[in-house]
């Protein structure tokens, strides 16, 4: 077995304590630097940290020793993140989106073929036993072909706890851009790519009300729609419903389901590693929990830059910029179905990820890359 992959993250917000975390403990991760526009929150990452040290963006971008840049900017800054990294001859992973628009993130993979480097990118939930014990049902045909899903995040809007949610309510904002990559890319992983999509869109009202924070009681303009619905036409004719909405209270639903045509199941979270799957199969008189078969165990974020470690030269990561653009191209086309009152074709495509066989990554896992 070789050496850990060398990262440096870049962006120390609220999310990278979750990364840092989980390369504390990941045998295939080494964190070796750390930045921030802010020097003291870079500075706090390295707490505890022996042998990380923090520094500039541009030192970081530099600095021989970092194989791959961790990206965890704001969305918009995703893309010119990762080019910088890019022609700094690295490899890179992002939160998610890729980038803003599928245009930027074009960019962004055709400079990595180019440069000959690999892009990861976020969700990485999907590894998690919840979405991968699912998959695994699947492709034993316990609930026989699948015939449709349904994919559904109902809450009543980010302005009721976030002190800024101005970006929500603004283009690039909304609940599909926000939350629709966990549902998008557990689907994908599931049943495949996705050929075509219908999308509609409402808004239930015009402006929102902060409701924390020194801005609390304060009016937002809202310019988007906040509740969207597509239906999504895989490349294998199953159809999944998407409804994602800032608009609602909540579901008792389970917040994904497939159906087949011997039996159903209800998963966790996908914005989740792990949660019980249950099934109901035909003539069945209930519904019952399926065992953890499948997946990462323990997972957390950071969990997708270790498996990116892990991946065989010249294959594609499974949380990979490849399904991160298709995820992006498919919500780009709901949105674009919306606003144009017609089926849209998703132009993109990317191969259903490689399964994870039941197994754990932590400190006492022998993972690193060969080679």
């Amino acid at each position: 077995m070789g050496e850990p992959l060398n990262v440096g993250v870049i962006g120390c917000g609220v999310i990278s304590g979750q990364y840092l975390a989980s390369f504390d403990r990941l045998a295939a991760v080494d964190l070796v630097a750390v930045a921030d526009l802010a020097p003291d929150r870079a500075a706090a990452a390295t707490d505890g940290r022996a042998g990380v040290r923090a520094v500039t963006v541009a030192e970081l971008l530099a600095a021989p020793d970092v194989e791959l840049v961790v990206n965890l900017t704001v969305p918009d800054a995703h893309d010119e993140i990762a080019l910088q990294a890019i022609t700094a001859g690295k490899s890179v992973y992002g939160e998610k989106p890729l980038a803003s628009t599928t245009q930027r993130a074009r960019a962004v993979l055709d400079a990595a073929a180019k440069a000959q480097v690999v892009v990861g990118c976020a969700p990485d939930t999907v590894l998690g036993t919840g979405v991968q014990t699912a998959r695994a049902a699947i492709d034993r045909g316990l609930i026989g072909a699948p015939v449709a899903a349904t994919a559904t995040m109902v809450v009543p809007g980010h302005e009721l706890w976030h002190p800024n949610p101005d970006f929500y309510y603004q283009p690039g904002g909304g609940p599909l851009l926000d939350m629709g990559p966990y549902y998008v890319s557990a689907l994908v992983t599931l049943l495949g790519p996705v050929v075509s999509v219908f999308g509609t869109t409402s808004r239930t009202r015009s402006t929102r009300i902060i409701g924390s924070g020194p801005r609390s009681g304060e009016a937002i303009p809202v310019s988007i729609g906040t509740h969207v619905t597509g239906v999504l036409t895989h490349a294998s004719g199953v159809l999944s419903t998407l409804v994602m909405s800032f608009d609602a209270v909540a579901t008792k639903s389970a917040n994904i389901e497939v159906h087949g045509e011997t039996g159903s199941l209800a998963l966790p979270d996908p914005n989740h590693f792990d949660g019980e799957v249950r099934w109901r199969r035909l003539h069945g008189e209930g519904w019952e929990p399926l065992p953890v078969s499948a997946g990462y165990r323990d997972a957390s974020r950071g969990y997708g830059v270790a498996d990116l470690a892990l991946t065989p030269p010249g294959a594609e990561p499974r949380a990979g910029g490849v399904l991160g653009y298709h995820v992006l191209d498919i919500m780009e086309s709901v949105l674009d179905s919306a606003a144009t009152d017609r089926r849209v074709r998703v132009t993109s495509t990317a191969e259903r990820p490689r399964p994870v066989h039941l197994q754990s990554l932590g400190p006492d896992a022998s993972g690193t890359r060969s080679g």
